[in-house]
């Protein structure tokens, strides 16, 4: 029977709803309701095929996934229901060097996680899985901690689990509407009566988008057709046997019964669901499609010839949900207050499920992420998301990403353009190449197509000739993506100074960089505060940034001010280098001079025809302006700046002197769980003035750290990083690279990392030691530096 009322009601009965009742459960929620449309698993978990391997390309997820074999070990003891958890280990095959040095990039990845993986020959792999064709194997990776599970007596282990400790798990239920009232979640309707609830955890599985509609809440997600076979018995195939991928085949193979399940992630997938799922769908397959299944069962028998001569047992092909970047959603919703969502998990939900479920928990226990999550955030994606048209392109492309190849700045292809700056026509006219963040068109280079490759890409040159502008005559750089926003009120300098660790009690007419802390110290954003009038700021963030931070202030800011997302309202266009102040005096009539306009500065200036507001920083280390244009004088504007015949440039060059001069970058070097005692910018948070986070910081002042962020210059001129490796103290795992790239200026490759240790980090331990990174197996030897290894600071910056 349906209760009147809970405080937490669970929409969904796959193993993602049940493990986040179990969790929520275990942390003392028990007034929380499940309900399941049909009857437990029956949507995409029951025809999952339970693979569990541990890795992933952050750290935090590599967490989340161990915190599920962990949960799945212990789960029959706990709850006296079997799960079929099995630890087989896995082996993941290259055919081809460029494969094998991601796979090589992998174990790097994994030693630093602290996750055991081992790179084997063709050889040694076939030893392991005995029953493989290897003779056109390059090597393998060999990670023995991952196994497999019954996704379907999982999500029953963890659904009783759930019900011993009070949770209602109610089936043959199903919701019709949500009420929100004043912002906030209300009631659950339901075909059984409503209930009455103070949060609402949107578990749906491929229901998620239309559930989320139902409160006005952005979840966007679309169905794709997956396939698997089951074969007869094949000799050899025992129950010990490990998870086999063969990522250049697109396939993966795991024992089921003596015989097979085969089953991959092919380049072109086939969406579905476009006129909505069927009612009901419970238990349900698809027909099958043998000429879409083709590519997989080619190679497939490539990879295990028995196969050619194996009868098959049954074809699966179960819809499961999938998100334009593949990453699953997670989290509170920021169009509706109490409204968490935890779906789309891209055919890993089983891996997933136990830590993305005990992280769910977490924060709605807590009000906040326990954890740095913005890789799975929900708040990534904004309304311009949810759109079927392009989700179903997009999602014929992402399916395949699974195993398609980890290229070093690799840009999605599909569902493209869709954003794009006032000028776009006129970079693209010149010869840019556009990368997309948050749905926006912007340039990563001038110049050639892109090639990839984990060596130098085609556009080195390229944007070293861009970078050789910058730093000695003068750059353009479209920078529209910027996320900003106006805070307005009387109440607008007490909730920054709160909120801000820096100082924003600046007068009118001052650019002050900041982070925004959460309690633990943690960077919830860095940011730029320009206060333009005596109750109004401008606050500019990250391209990606848009949904987090306009919802993080949204909810802190408080009375006696409001906030609106200008975005859209404003191009931005920088101009630096040694020649930017001669530059923008031949087109305004402004003081310019570093008396008149010292760095920190902003106003409005006369700009040929336009009148726009000039901010004096830099994010290149170099003399320079960002130049904030109303949209509509955007085109004017460009034109007119290029009549100074600078050099066009994109983010890689950008990218490049960022890292050279030492600057942060949110989402990599500043996270939730990074410090700014860590990151090295407590220069950037007051003194003696009340700030959130400030008892956290103000406790690592004094009691140290163990990490610490430092810069890094390989010894060797011809090595290439790009952000990850694994980074080594006297010959030990000390830590990995938050980002890398060439340094056009510095001659070499240049990186960010933190360092880290047992005891205190400190200059002695930083500088006390020999430090070296290593790159797809290769160790290259690199000197730390504890200050930016480019810095002419104030002698041009300042000037």
């Amino acid at each position: 029977m349906v209760p009147a009322r809970a405080r937490i009601v669970i929409i969904g009965g796959g193993i993602v709803g049940c493990s986040t009742a179990y969790h929520l459960a275990s942390l003392g929620e028990t007034d929380v309701v499940v309900l399941e449309r049909g009857r437990l698993s029956c949507g995409t978990t029951w025809h999952a095929a339970g693979l569990v391997g541990q890795l992933r390309s952050t750290e935090n997820m590599t967490r989340l996934i161990r915190s599920s074999t962990e949960l799945y070990e212990r789960l029959e003891a706990d709850t006296g229901f079997g799960t079929g958890w099995k630890r087989t280990g896995s082996v993941s095959v290259a055919r081809t060097p460029e494969r094998m040095v991601q796979l090589r990039r992998t174990a790097a990845s994994a030693r630093s996680y602290g996750v055991e993986a081992e790179i084997v020959s063709a050889r040694e792999a076939g030893e392991l899985w005995p029953v493989m064709r290897t003779d056109d194997l390059v090597g393998a990776v060999w990670l023995p901690g991952d196994g497999k599970a019954n996704p379907s007596d999982l999500t029953q282990a963890l659904a009783r689990g759930a019900s011993q400790r009070g949770v209602r798990v109610l089936e043959r239920t199903k919701v019709t509407g949500i009420d929100v009232r004043d912002g906030a979640v209300h009631r659950v309707r339901t075909d059984a009566g409503d209930i009455e609830c103070e949060i609402v955890v949107n578990c749906a599985g491929q229901w998620a988008r239309e559930i989320g509609r139902m409160a006005g809440a952005t979840v966007p997600l679309h169905s794709a057709e997956h396939y698997y076979v089951v074969t007869e018995r094949i000799d050899g195939v025992h129950p010990d046997l490990p998870v086999l991928r063969d990522p250049d085949g697109y396939t993966y193979f795991k024992e089921e019964v003596g015989g097979l399940v085969v089953g991959g992630f092919e380049p072109d997938a086939k969406p579905w669901g476009m006129d909505g799922i069927p009612d009901p769908f419970e238990f349900a397959l698809l027909p099958e499609d043998w000429d879409q299944f083709a590519i997989l069962m080619e190679n497939a028998i490539q990879r295990v010839p028995a196969l050619d001569h194996t009868g098959v047992r049954k074809f699966y092909n179960g819809p499961e949900s999938f998100t334009p970047d593949n990453n699953f959603l997670l989290g509170a919703c920021p169009e509706v207050r109490g409204l968490f969502v935890g779906a789309g998990f891209n055919s890993a939900g089983i891996a997933s499920a136990g830590g993305a479920g005990r992280a769910l928990a977490e924060w709605i226990v807590a009000g906040e992420p326990e954890m740095d999550l913005w890789p799975v955030d929900v708040r990534r994606f904004a309304r311009w998301a949810d759109n079927g048209a392009w989700l179903h392109d997009r999602v014929k492309e992402v399916l395949g990403l699974h195993y398609a190849m980890a290229w070093p700045n690799r840009e999605l292809d599909t569902a493209r353009p869709l954003r794009r700056s006032p000028v776009h026509h006129l970079l693209r006219d010149s010869g840019a190449r556009f990368g997309s963040k948050m749905g926006w068109e912007r340039v990563n280079h001038f110049g050639p197509a892109p090639e990839y490759s984990f060596e130098r890409q085609n556009w080195h040159d390229a944007v070293g000739a861009e970078v050789g502008a910058t730093r000695e005559d003068l750059a353009l750089f479209d920078q529209t993506s910027f996320s900003k926003f106006t805070v307005k009120g009387p109440g607008a300098e007490r909730a920054l100074q709160w909120l801000c660790a820096n100082d924003v009690a600046v007068e009118p007419g001052r650019v002050v960089y900041t982070g925004l802390l959460n309690d633990r110290g943690g960077y919830e954003s860095d940011l730029t505060v320009t206060r333009v009038a005596q109750d109004e700021y401008l606050v500019v963030t990250g391209s990606a940034q848009t949904t987090r931070d306009l919802d993080y202030l949204g909810r802190n800011l408080g009375e006696g001010c409001a906030l609106v997302d200008v975005t859209s309202a404003y191009a931005v266009f920088g101009l630096m280098g040694p020649r930017s102040r001669e530059a923008l005096s031949g087109l305004s009539a402004s003081d310019l001079s570093n008396e008149g306009f010292p760095f920190g500065t902003s106003r409005l200036i006369d700009l040929g025809y336009a009148t726009v507001r000039a901010t004096r920083v830099t994010y290149v280390g170099e003399l320079g302006w960002e130049l904030y244009v109303p949209a509509e004088f955007a085109v004017t504007v460009y034109e007119t700046l290029l009549g100074q015949k600078p050099v066009q440039a994109g983010y890689y060059a950008i990218e490049s002197m960022r890292i050279e001069k030492g600057y942060r970058a949110w989402g990599r070097e500043l996270t939730p769980d990074h410090t700014p005692v860590e990151a090295g910018l407590t220069f950037a948070c007051k003194r003696g003035v009340p700030y959130r986070g400030r008892d956290a910081v103000e406790r690592q002042r004094e009691q140290g750290v163990r990490r610490k962020l430092v810069s890094l210059v390989l010894d060797d001129p011809k090595a290439q990083l790009w952000g990850g490796e694994l980074l080594l103290r006297d010959g030990e795992p000390a830590g990995s690279i938050t980002s890398a790239a060439y340094g056009h200026t510095l001659g070499g490759a240049v990186a960010l990392g933190y360092v880290r240790g047992d005891g205190a980090v400190d200059r002695a331990y930083l500088t006390g030691a020999e430090y070296e990174v290593e790159a797809a197996g290769e160790r290259f030897g690199a000197t730390v530096h504890l200050r930016a290894p480019y810095d002419p600071e104030s002698s041009r910056v300042r000037a």
